[in-house]
This record gives C-alpha cells, sequence and structure tokens, in this order.
C-alpha cells in the first residue's frame, strides 16, 4: 500500500511504515492536483499537516483512500465528520506535541517581557550607535515568576503550559467548557514530583485576572477576543496564541496594543495564513512566528512514530 506525507513525515515514522511493508511518497504535490495524484499512484493512506487541506472534493474523488492522518492535535483542514461518513479512519496525534508548542507559547512570554522581539529588531541596526538609548528603552523587562497566568482552553497543551508555568512560581488560571478540574504533575529531575489540583473558572475571570493570557483552543467560528474582552483585561497583559489564527480579533490586538491595554502580543498563528497582514508583521509589540508550534525534532519524531503506529494498527487488521 501507498502512503503520501503530503506535508512531509519524520525518518522515524518513514522507516516505521518502511519496515511493515508501506511505501512513502514524500513528494510535495500542490492542492488542486492532489486528488489527481492520489488516484493515479492508488494512495491508500494520506497524511497532512497543516498546509494540506482535506475537503470533500478530496474525499468525494479519491475512492482508494482509507486513511487520512494529521501530524498534529487540531483537525480543522479535514472534513473530518464527511471523511467518516464516507467510511475513512481519520487519525492525528493529540499527544505528541504538547511540549513543543508549550515551550513555544513560554518563548514567546520571555521575548514579550524582555522586549527581546524588538531589541533584535533594532540591536543590528543601532546597536553600535545608539547602545544606551536602546539599554533605556528596554529597561523596565518583568518577571514571569509570581505572575498570574490564564489558560484558555485546558487540554493537552493547556495543561502542558500549566505544568511549565508552575514550575516557574507563576499562579496559573485556567478555564474550559468542557474540563471542571484537572491535576497537574510537575516532575523534577531526581523523579520527585508534586501534584496540583486546578479548577477551571468562568472565562470573564481569567480575563480580569490574568497577567498574561495564551489561547489553546480548536479553531472557533468567530473571534474569541476582540475589544469587548480587551476592555476586561488588566492593563499592560500580554498575549499569546499558538492555536488558531482567528482565535484574537487582530484589528482590535493592534488598537489595544497602540492603546497601551496590551503591552505586548506573541503569535504563532494568523486569520490570513499565509500572508498575515502587515501591520501585524511590522507592529513593534509583537512577538511573531510562522506557524511552528510543533515544529521542534523531537516532536516531529513523535508524531511520525505514532501516526505509523496507527496506521499499522488499522490496515493490518483490516
Amino acid at each position: 500500500m501507498k502512503i503520501l506525507a503530503n506535508d512531509g513525515l519524520s525518518e522515524s515514522g518513514i522507516d516505521t511504515l518502511e519496515k511493515a511493508g508501506f511505501e512513502v511518497i514524500t513528494t510535495k504535490v500542490a492542492q488542486e492536483q492532489v486528488a489527481n495524484y492520489i488516484n493515479k499512484n492508488d494512495i491508500s493512506v494520506l497524511l497532512v499537516r497543516s498546509a494540506t487541506k482535506v475537503r470533500k472534493d478530496i474525499i468525494d474523488n479519491c475512492p482508494s483512500l482509507k486513511i487520512i492522518g494529521r501530524g498534529g492535535v487540531g483537525m480543522d483542514n479535514i472534513d473530518v465528520d464527511y471523511a467518516v461518513e464516507k467510511g475513512i479512519h481519520v487519525i492525528n496525534t493529540p499527544a505528541s506535541s504538547s511540549e513543543s508548542v508549550a515551550e513555544l507559547v513560554f518563548a514567546h512570554l520571555f521575548s514579550g517581557a524582555r522586549f527581546l522581539h524588538d531589541a533584535n529588531r533594532n540591536m543590528p541596526l543601532e546597536g553600535d550607535s545608539q547602545f544606551n538609548n536602546l539599554k533605556k528603552a528596554y529597561a523596565n523587562g518583568i518577571e514571569l515568576r509570581g505572575k498570574t497566568i490564564g489558560i484558555i482552553g485546558f487540554g493537552r497543551i493547556g495543561r502542558e503550559v500549566a505544568r511549565m508555568a508552575l514550575g516557574l512560581g507563576m499562579k496559573v488560571l485556567a478555564t474550559d467548557k468542557h474540563v471542571d478540574e484537572a491535576v497537574i504533575k510537575v516532575d523534577f529531575y531526581n523523579g520527585q514530583f508534586i501534584n496540583v489540583n486546578i479548577e477551571t473558572e468562568p472565562m470573564e475571570d481569567i480575563f480580569k485576572h490574568s497577567d498574561f493570557i495564551t489561547i489553546h483552543t480548536p479553531a472557533v467560528g468567530d473571534h474569541l477576543i476582540g475589544s469587548k474582552e480587551f476592555a476586561m483585561m488588566k492593563n499592560g497583559v500580554g498575549i499569546i496564541n499558538c492555536a488558531r489564527g482567528g482565535a484574537i480579533d487582530e484589528v482590535a490586538l493592534i488598537d489595544a496594543l497602540d492603546d497601551e491595554k496590551v503591552l505586548f502580543a506573541g503569535l504563532d498563528v494568523f486569520e490570513e495564513e499565509p500572508t498575515p497582514a502587515i501591520q501585524v508583521l511590522m507592529h513593534p509589540k509583537i512577538s511573531l512566528t510562522p506557524h511552528i508550534g510543533a515544529a521542534t525534532l523531537e516532536a516531529q519524531d513523535r508524531i511520525g512514530t505514532e501516526l505509523a503506529t496507527q496506521i499499522i494498527s488499522l490496515l493490518k487488521n483490516d
């Protein structure tokens, strides 16, 4: 059987699948040509990340497809229910990238709290001529320890953020419609650990009491945070979105940054990908990454292996 990993697959995943007798193709096929390629090459499994969309047209026109796999958590680029109705297995890897995404959240938090994103823009340009002025401009950094982080969405990634925040000595607030409470285990290098029980709270409380807010929800139809929500927040709040573009109203965010309601924002995802708004890209108070939350070597290894294991289990048992 042939597998098309259209957005790539780790070597560990490829090796596992090939040892099980599958042929893995990593040729990058343009979105509009995916269906033709699948049919021409009799592809049984289509693996994607966030780039390739698997909509009804592909599902309807590719009778050879048995499995659609998403390397990552979110499934909003796949018409999941429709595929399942057509008898196609749909799989993902919800546990594989949690640590990577959570670490990127803190990369943005540290960057915003100490102005690293702006300093790294200006030091190459003015570091030799305006060193003392830049030193003064970036002298009002803030510490994360002792601050309150509000987590919107308390699934795997949200809980991993909580674990890291607790390790930093932060107070953790969380909200989630589907989770009442969770026990967060904080491990230490020598085998010791502590368990911390966190009860979720109404979202309004997160807005009102958090020093930093980070979003970890699936794709939502409307903006989760807009002008109304910014108005509820503390002055000088930091906002992070490493979840889904569109969760934050970017026009309202720019206004809140310009009004100094929001101290900084960290964005890994955008309303318009792959062409984010220029006002967002150029804003001096926004730390930017190009949708790389799960893009660590370790996470990609775990994703590849997990996908391979699921595929082998499903198809070898057919």
